[in-house]
């Protein structure tokens, strides 16, 4: 490249710390990235924004599959990606959000802390509902407008580790092992699938739906992070056998055809888990078997992949239907408890779980949980969700009707 021009193109680059004022408003860190709270310096509008920091220097392939998806995904309840800033000193990427004050995590931590200081304050039923409709539906729109996106974390708004699957893949041990919480892995993927596929998202959201509901993870492992690229994880199968019983070859009929079935049935006996299931461990906290939510709660953590509920069946489930209705405000008619943001400092340790759970929580749901005047003008849902009642979360038909999904047979 022409010296003058390149010396040209960099005084005519954008800087981000020309443009905004971001400085001490760290509000999250995680192994990926910095987030920051900003303001334009310029003063044209008083709104908040988010930026993010991603690790390291220069564009990484996680990086470019983000801001790739990013520039794709146009939907109220997936994370808008308003501009790329690339610091041409330090290599640093930044990308520029919307900023929402709080996020999932933080709100399922406040009411764990209530709980645990004896003072519970249950989530909102309305709320519950309202999150994960907008979590369902973001991944379905997802599935329809990329053919398949598989995303490792299922979170709608980091998409690093997103994956597109409608093209045979590497098994996961031969991806670059990475620190993650195993905690919403799905049984497959322990068990050494080959293949992913939109069942384990699936899986992911139900364990996020049971910790909304419980305000505690289901499936908390003592090992939650460990750097590995072998899928089979002993202790967070045993921790799943312990809530849900250990899977019957009738229920899970492929579960022989699993790699790594023959050490599971080295290291596991039927007979240890008699006595577990689903139903015990949501009534220890409260949800009735017989209620509505329960039973969308099965269909999402069915342990066979191949019968799990899809997003397009799981948005038309009863539950969605019986009162409260899911709002596209999440807080409609709530009181908002939830403390802001505090600012982290540089040196500042963080949490250890904290810092696991962000490779999930991590703004998740930044415009879901805003409060926009309009938050669907933009974007009409080409989903199911006509069968939902009127005044509800649903969006008006169109004339694009969503592909049906047939499970394979074999898809490992």
């Amino acid at each position: 490249m022409d010296y003058d021009f390149k010396v040209m193109l960099t005084g005519e680059r954008e800087r981000v710390e020309d443009l905004f004022e971001y400085e001490g408003c760290k509000v999250g860190r995680g192994t990926y990235g910095h987030v920051y709270k900003a303001k334009r310096k310029d003063g044209k509008d008083d709104k908040d924004y988010a930026l993010k920091q991603i690790e390291g220097t220069g564009i990484s392939m996680s990086a470019c599959r983000e801001i790739a998806l990013l520039r794709e995904l146009k939907h109220p309840n997936v994370i808008s990606l308003q501009k790329v800033f690339l610091s041409h000193a330090d290599r640093k990427v930044w990308l520029l959000f919307d900023y929402a004050e709080h996020d999932l995590w933080h709100i399922i931590k406040f009411h764990r802390a209530s709980k645990a200081n004896k003072k519970p304050l249950q989530l909102p039923r309305g709320m519950v509902k309202s999150l994960l409709y907008q979590i369902l539906d973001a991944l379905y729109y997802i599935i329809i407008l990329l053919c398949g996106l598989f995303l490792v974390c299922c979170c709608t708004a980091d998409m690093g580790f997103a994956r597109l699957f409608n093209s045979p893949l590497k098994p996961l041990a031969d991806l670059d092992p990475v620190v993650v919480t195993f905690w919403y892995r799905a049984p497959e993927l322990l068990l050494g699938a080959r293949h992913y596929t939109k069942a384990i998202d699936i899986w992911a959201i139900g364990c996020i739906f049971a910790e909304l509901l419980t305000s505690e993870p289901i499936f908390h492992c003592r090992q939650e992070d460990i750097k590995t690229s072998n899928p089979y994880h002993h202790d967070q199968l045993d921790r799943i056998f312990n809530v849900m019983g250990f899977p019957a070859e009738k229920d899970w009929e492929d579960i022989k055809k699993m790699p790594e079935h023959s050490t599971l049935m080295k290291d596991f006996r039927r007979n240890t888990y008699t006595n577990c299931s689903l139903i015990k461990y949501m009534e220890k906290h409260k949800v009735k078997p017989d209620s509505k939510a329960f039973h969308l709660l099965q269909k999402l953590l069915t342990m066979d992949p191949i019968r799990r509920i899809t997003s397009e069946q799981a948005m038309q489930d009863p539950y969605f239907l019986e009162e409260p209705l899911p709002t596209s405000d999440v807080f409609a008619g709530c009181q908002i408890p939830y403390p802001k943001r505090e600012f982290l400092t540089e040196e500042e340790p963080e949490d250890k779980a904290e810092k696991v759970r962000n490779v999930y929580y991590l703004q998740f749901g930044i415009l879901s949980l805003s409060q926009r005047s309009n938050p669907h003008a933009a974007y009409q849902n080409p989903g199911p969700s006509t069968s939902l009642p009127q005044n509800s979360i649903g969006y008006s038909s169109t004339s694009q009707q969503p592909p049906q999904y047939s499970h394979q047979t074999h898809r490992y």
